[in-house]
């Protein structure tokens, strides 16, 4: 048994058979993105007794690999799940810390919730992740822009067809080294608007981190990069074409006076710990940030007008990546030949200045794991 800060026992049965010193070197001197994954992964199990009180048990960091799911598991039928992501960062005197993990405990209960799985204690979420690092700590990346993609999620593995909450649930934690989200040097980004499609209905499940969020989103993602786009942007139709949020990051504005804007959060919108850190660092910036609704034709006037000079997209993976282009096939706003604007660069060298330790953090984000 292993005692974590935090309180939570966790079992180790380490991977015996784990990547070589030089196989793990040739994966980190070019990660990519979710495309490698660490020797190891955490696991605590849920499950309700026979006089209904359920619990969570059985904590562990075991040898990643498959994971044996009855076919009739709730998941593979229902879709209930939800997952998180947020990184570890190596700073240069070696240590190994992680952002804001507090508030990602905190949206994974919230998702629990509207997918009517069981809340986890922030004890086992912490845990989970420290030990996790712990283990895996050799795998962190040193490189500009680099870290431990962390991976949590929670899954229904109840093997009944019934449809009700399930009463048998895994929660896990994943790793992958990762690099820049969008590959090579950071520039503008194109984002082709949906016009079709919707992300989330309202009543739905757009605030929650769920899969089932993500694959209603792939088809429009394809239509965008069959026309040259890295990201799809989602209007809310039904509300002047209201600017929700893309394929997988908030959007943030920057008008000429040096404000910024920012959809406000509707029950269709995720609660991004990238977008609140944003607000954060902006008002600590002296600049004012409004959340509020944006059209697409303020988008559009905007741009023309000058009004809006700067338009940039944010989330755990990409951090924060200036958007160049919004077009579809009647639209074209903005400029292919953009730079990465002056207010976007600054507040995204102040965020991975946080995060990577070389500004000073005075909102107490950091969390040491090694």
């Amino acid at each position: 048994m292993t005692q974590t800060a935090h309180g939570v026992e966790f079992n180790k049965h380490l991977s015996a058979t784990p990547k070589s010193v030089e196989e793990r070197e040739a994966i980190l001197a070019n990660p990519g993105f979710g495309d490698y994954f660490t020797d190891n992964t955490a696991i605590v199990d849920y499950k309700v007794d026979a006089d209904g009180n359920g619990g969570w048990s059985n904590a562990r960091v075991e040898a990643y690999g498959p994971i044996s799911l009855d076919p009739s598991a709730a998941v593979l039928h229902y879709g209930q799940e939800i997952f998180e992501g947020l990184k570890a960062y190596r700073h240069a005197d070696g240590s190994v810390w992680t952002f804001r993990p507090e508030a990602n405990a905190a949206r994974l209960n919230k998702s629990a919730r509207r997918l009517a799985l069981p809340e986890l204690p922030e004890d086992y979420f912490l845990g989970a992740i420290r030990e996790l690092v712990a283990a895996d700590q050799d795998w962190v990346p040193s490189g500009d822009g680099e870290a431990l993609y962390l991976r949590p999620f929670m899954i229904a593995t109840e093997a009944f067809l019934g449809v009700r909450a399930a009463r048998e649930v895994s929660f896990r934690v994943i790793a992958s080294p990762a690099g820049n989200y969008f590959g090579g040097e950071l520039k503008p980004v194109s984002i082709w608007i949906s016009r079709e499609y919707a992300r989330a209905g309202r009543g739905g499940t757009g605030a929650a981190k769920c899969g089932g969020n993500y694959a209603a989103s792939l088809i429009a993602q394809q239509e965008a990069e069959a026309n040259g786009c890295k990201q799809v942007l989602f209007l809310d139709h039904f509300n002047d074409d209201a600017v929700e949020e893309l394929g997988g990051m908030n959007v943030f504005f920057v008008f000429k006076d040096g404000s910024l804007a920012t959809p406000a959060l509707s029950g269709t919108i995720l609660e991004g710990v990238t977008r609140s850190s944003v607000i954060q660092v902006a008002k600590d910036m002296g600049r004012e940030v409004a959340e509020r609704k944006i059209t697409l034709a303020e988008w559009r006037d905007g741009v023309a007008s000058g009004e809006i000079t700067e338009v940039f997209a944010c989330g755990t993976a990409a951090v924060i990546t200036p958007i160049g282009v919004l077009k579809d096939e009647t639209e074209f706003i903005g400029s292919e030949d953009a730079k990465a604007g002056d207010v976007t660069m600054a507040i995204r060298e102040q965020l991975l200045g946080i995060q990577t330790g070389t500004v000073e953090d005075t909102h107490g984000w950091l969390t040491r794991l090694v």
